[in-house]
């Protein structure tokens, strides 16, 4: 079986990922398997990203 994983990033604390959440959460994407930042995109010098990609 195949896992599936999700990688959710808003650019500021004041923004919501509530959204990106939802349509994870359509796709089945399990919780454990999402990964969420809140920060800018602007580099990859994010923790959650890097986990992310470590797990792909």
């Amino acid at each position: 079986m195949t896992n599936i994983y999700g990688y959710v990033r808003v650019s500021s604390m004041d923004q919501n990922e509530d959204r990106q959440l939802l349509a994870m959460s359509e796709l089945n994407i399990p919780q454990k398997n999402i990964f969420v930042d809140k920060q800018s995109g602007k580099d990859v010098e994010r923790p959650q990203y890097k986990k992310f990609v470590i797990k792909l």
